[in-house]
């Protein structure tokens, strides 16, 4: 288990500067038209029109603060002797406000009701003015006195717009009647810049708290010396605080409130200060005997009429892999099944093979337990003549049965657990069950065959079966699904090229299952919570399934409330993190790891950004936004990765290295798909729609860096075309 931080980084609070909830909201733009008057009562508009018409008397227009000319129909008033002319009607355009004095509080909107003008005091009485006599809307209220003249997002400029040797105010603006609150305005304005300061109050960008776990090391790096039964366990959590030689627990760290209580004291943290790391080994299975299991290969080949070209070369790589097996791995058993408009099991020795077609096709239980109840074949040693006659006679024709033929494969390999399953075609299926030749105006399948896929890779990793798929170059085989059986059992999508098909076998074959039933889980403090793809509160849960060599996973945490938890955890001066695994090793027997430590909480961004790992925080931010792709969401895929590309822009700026450059720029280069993702999506490239299928490469592409680690980005970030066996980077293109 390695951390990015040597920390866990509390983002510092930044106090907004307040303002008044009588100010309009700082993106407001001020109106330049009159609100409209309040209604006038009903009973005041009745007895108006019963009392006797006024004899006609001249009118005063008066220009309120938000209108510069009266209304269009008074531009012919001026000559009149009885209309008012207000500053804002000369020549110039006046600011608003500007040239007001103490008549402000005095001041009222000129509002026109129906069936009046404002001209008619310039023309005189006419026939309809008896008739309507004139109204005037109420003044406005006076304005309070705690209320500043000009509004914050205001400024007045001098009348001549001379330019200003200086951003500062020149001197010629100088005399023009400056707003009391200018210096404020300056800072507090939308578009200037963030506030500046010292380098370890600022925010970090991106989440540095990262934690990675190196699964093939923890399955592995088993000691001799383990506690046996099932620990002791909190009910709510599932949190192990126990040592391995006091199995009660009284208390949950994990569990507990944070929020200040002087009847209740904090709990203890389950490291002490001088042991800040805990590691304890659990056998779950005591009465179980390991027994060494064999190995079983299943070849699911297609051997439809799409295969009419390349059937060739499939043969002759399935054969190759066959004689080298027999060489260096006698005792491994290898099973052979077949699809086009049917599946074949080949059968070995005394055993006939079986033939499904028809409506068996459709049933999915019945496909299951033909491939539970098939014999296994023996070791390889004893039925390579019989597999080599098999292979020999394939013969190409038909649809192509894929999902039923994996269904079959997948439920025999389940025989043995850590068993293999290599799928190879050439087209897509099209039978009704998995069927991914039919789709829509989106370029999107069914929903029942995105279900089924998922479904059957569930059912895989529940199996301990590894799913690798791999499919020939310049075909459309729709890999964003049936890859989803690689992406829950940890296999690998492979794009290859006929003639090199053999390579992408061997580096299959060669990368051996560590663990089955492997599960992550990672407890925090209640004050914190998982980031990333999901949100789980304080306690995440992986299903990983199956480890391969190099098998590493990465997940992110943080603060859940900043304003309120960030004190509590910065007096708290450290916290505890539980980490448990639990897998099933090859010899069948049932583990528990579980992994405690103690990590210090600071808030100062400098101290953080000295100590972080850039490898840790590559690999986080490649396999997180590759997860969020994968599931359909483009948009939060590159918002996640522009996230954590600024924080790592940010360590290359602090440490000043070149090396530091060198290595932002060659991870980069190595996470290219995702910057550019709708350059691997089907349908029009031009709508940056937030979901859309992705296409046979970038299926491959992405796939692979969702499972891919520190190792297969560091040869992708030197341009290695062809990737080592042992790796896993989850694709491949040979």
């Amino acid at each position: 288990m390695e951390f990015a931080c040597k920390y866990v980084y509390v983002p510092p609070l930044i106090e907004k500067p307040k303002r008044s909830a009588l100010l309009p909201p700082v993106k407001k733009v001020r109106p330049r038209t009159p609100p409209p008057p309040p209604p006038v009562p009903l009973r005041d508009f009745c007895s108006s029109l019963s009392a006797p018409s006024p004899s006609p008397s001249p009118k005063t227009l008066q220009v309120g603060p938000f209108q510069d000319w009266p209304h269009p129909h008074a531009r012919s008033a001026p000559s009149s002797p009885g209309l008012k002319r207000t500053p804002a009607m000369s020549g110039h355009r006046l600011s608003p406000g500007a040239g007001r004095g103490q008549e402000e509080q005095d001041e009222h909107y000129c509002t026109i009701l129906p069936g009046h003008c404002e001209t008619s005091a310039a023309r005189g009485p006419g026939p309809d003015d008896c008739r309507s006599p004139p109204f005037s809307a109420p003044p406005l209220p006076p304005r309070p006195a705690f209320l500043s003249k000009y509004p914050e997002y205001t400024m007045v400029f001098p009348s001549d717009p001379s330019p200003s040797p200086s951003p500062t105010l020149s001197s010629a603006s100088a005399s023009a009647p400056l707003s009391p609150n200018s210096e404020r305005t300056l800072k507090t304005s939308p578009c200037s810049s963030p506030p500046s300061g010292p380098a370890e109050k600022q925010p970090l960008q991106g989440n540095p708290n990262v934690i990675l776990i190196d699964l093939d090391k923890i399955v592995t790096d088993s000691s001799d010396r383990y506690v046996v039964g099932e620990p002791t366990a909190c009910d709510t959590c599932g949190s192990v605080l126990d040592t391995c030689y006091d199995n009660v627990v009284g208390s949950c760290y994990f569990c507990q409130s944070w929020e200040p209580s002087p009847a209740e004291p904090p709990l203890p943290q389950p490291c002490s200060p001088f042991a800040p790391y805990e590691d304890t080994l659990f056998l779950l299975t005591p009465d179980l005997q390991a027994e060494a299991l064999d190995t079983l290969i299943v070849f699911c080949v297609d051997v439809s009429g799409s295969m009419s070209i390349t059937s060739r070369f499939v043969q002759e790589a399935v054969l190759q892999c066959v004689q080298s097996l027999s060489r260096t791995e006698p005792n491994t058993r290898v099973a052979l099944v077949t699809f086009n408009n049917e599946v074949t099991l080949h059968g070995h020795g005394k055993m006939t093979s079986w033939r499904i077609c028809g409506e068996e096709l459709k049933d999915s239980e019945f496909l299951k337990n033909a491939g539970l109840t098939f014999l296994l074949p023996p070791p390889l040693s004893e039925t390579k003549d019989s597999l080599q006659e098999e292979i020999c006679r394939l013969e190409e024709g038909g649809a192509t049965a894929l999902g039923p033929a994996a269904v079959v494969a997948i439920a025999m390999a389940s025989q043995l657990p850590g068993s293999k399953v290599l799928i190879c075609t050439d087209g897509k299926a099209n039978t009704e069950l998995g069927d991914l030749e039919v789709e829509d105006k989106d370029s999107c399948i069914s929903v029942s065959s995105t279900i089924f896929y998922n479904d059957l890779g569930e059912y895989a990793a529940n199996r301990g079966v590894t799913v690798s798929v791999m499919s020939l170059e310049g075909t459309d085989c729709r890999l964003d699904e049936l890859g989803r059986l690689a992406d829950f059992t940890g296999g690998e999508v492979v794009i290859a090229s006929p003639d090199k098909l053999y390579d992408a076998f061997q580096g299959v074959i060669e990368s051996r299952t560590k663990a089955t039933h492997c599960t992550v889980t990672l407890l925090l403090p209640t004050p914190m919570c998982m980031k990333g793809e999901r949100e789980l509160g304080s306690r995440a849960v992986r299903v990983v399934g199956n480890v391969m060599p190099h098998t590493e996973l990465t997940l992110q945490y943080g603060v859940k409330d900043q304003r309120e938890s960030s004190q509590v955890l910065l007096s708290s001066g450290s916290i505890s993190l539980q980490l448990q695994v639990r897998y099933r090793t090859r010899d069948g027997l049932s583990m528990l790891r579980v992994i405690t430590t103690n990590r210090e909480v600071t808030s100062n961004s400098a101290l953080v950004l000295s100590s972080l790992c850039l490898s840790v925080l590559q690999l986080n931010s490649i396999q997180s936004s590759a997860a969020l792709a994968v599931r359909g969401r483009l948009r939060d895929a590159q918002k996640e990765k522009e996230t954590q590309a600024q924080l790592i822009q940010q360590v290359a700026d602090y440490q000043q290295t070149s090396a530091y450059e060198l290595i932002c720029t060659e991870w980069t280069k190595a996470s290219d798909p995702l910057f550019n993702i709708y350059k691997y999506t089907r349908g029009n490239p031009v709508l940056s729609l937030n979901s859309k299928p992705l296409t046979d490469k970038g299926a491959a592409l992405l796939f692979g860096l969702k499972h891919g680690n520190r190792l297969s980005i560091s040869q992708s970030q030197r341009g290695v075309a062809k990737q080592s066996p042992a790796s896993n980077t989850g694709s491949k293109t040979v």
